[in-house]
């Protein structure tokens, strides 16, 4: 349930609000807003008497929020939400975001060869694993913290900030001291512990949808983590699992992205690489992906894929992500929008590199 109170309501009506929903049982979060606040009642069980806080002073409407999820929902905050980081890149806003790098951290040569290139290509943020969730035992793993300490190191020489994945909720503090953002991955989309603490660290997630997941279940996973007090959640679409898998990996669901748009403010980014799981298939999907509105897109980029120890078989070449970065520009100009600005050296100044 959100109370949305008048633009012109004194601080004294918004607390009186606040207390009285406290004092019915429920938890109340005051929403500021570019016109007027919003109160969230969070807990409804389906027995909150709205007629108590529509009498009170300052109130303009009760308004029921219908969908399991809530502070995700545009009922609950309609004004999209902006991720800021660091280094100026804000995701959600006009500007389109690219997050590219490997798929698992290998070596200091390996990531400070590839950071450099992506940042010279445009991007922002520096993706890569340094904890890898493996289908088999054998695969390789990840460097580990090993891997976290040498992304430190590229953004230190770049300016690019970093995205990696937690893998439980005991790795989450560790990954937090070294990452921008905290990663969860689609195989960790409905683990719910490691939500939660991600959500209580302060530190932006990205939180990719499972493999098998529908949009409520994908909305109702950041709803965990919004609902422990952390706003700045990104969404991405990776890829569903489907009948064919013999041209693919997965079925990437584009229609996800306007439909997240419509009922969440949350942003949405796509991956095509794991959408697609084949290079030749990377490109055109990022392509449809910008086409479609995405906030943004991350993108697995490798100094030579074919030596790559993790998703070699659908890893751009660094030449690849150039062109790439050069055909979706045509593209988020055409329908109104802008590529995120490259690093210039005033911003490696404003980043502290």
């Amino acid at each position: 349930m959100l109370v949305v109170m008048k633009h012109n309501a004194v601080q004294d009506a918004i607390d009186t609000v606040v207390n009285t929903i406290q004092d019915m049982g429920y938890d109340a979060r005051p929403i500021p807003g570019e016109q007027r606040t919003a109160v969230g009642l969070i807990g409804n069980d389906g027995r909150v008497d709205s007629s108590r806080l529509e009498g009170l002073e300052g109130v303009l409407e009760v308004i029921p929020v219908t969908h399991p999820y809530k502070q995700v929902s545009r009922e609950w905050k309609e004004e999209d939400t902006h991720v800021h980081l660091p280094n100026g890149t804000v995701i959600g806003g006009e500007e389109m975001v690219l997050m590219a790098g490997p798929c698992a951290v290998e070596s200091e040569e390996q990531i400070m060869e590839i950071a450099s290139r992506l940042r010279e290509a445009g991007a922002t943020i520096l993706r890569g694993g340094a904890f890898k969730p493996r289908t088999s035992p054998y695969s390789f793993q990840g460097l580990g913290e090993k891997g976290l300490e040498l992304l430190a190191r590229a953004r230190e020489a770049t300016g690019l900030m970093i995205v990696t994945e937690a893998l439980g909720p005991e790795h989450v503090d560790l990954v937090a001291d070294y990452a921008d953002i905290i990663q969860i991955g689609a195989r960790n989309m409905q683990n719910y512990p490691l939500l939660r603490r991600a959500g209580q660290r302060g530190k932006p997630v990205l939180l990719k949808r499972g493999m098998s997941a529908t949009i409520e279940e994908f909305l109702l996973a950041a709803e965990y983590l919004v609902s422990e007090g952390n706003d700045d959640v990104i969404l991405c679409e990776r890829g569903v699992r489907s009948f064919d898998n013999r041209h693919t990996r997965n079925l990437l669901d584009l229609s996800a992205i306007p439909v997240v748009q419509a009922l969440s403010h949350l942003p949405i980014i796509a991956d095509p690489s794991h959408g697609t799981g084949v290079r030749s298939k990377v490109i055109p999907m990022a392509r449809a992906a910008v086409a479609a509105g995405a906030d943004g897109l991350m993108v697995e980029v490798h100094p030579n894929p074919h030596k790559a120890l993790s998703d070699g078989q659908q890893t751009l070449f660094p030449e690849q992500f150039e062109e790439l970065m050069t055909q979706i520009d045509v593209i988020a100009r055409a329908i109104g929008r802008s590529l995120a600005p490259g690093l210039g050296a005033s911003d490696r100044v404003a980043s502290g590199v």
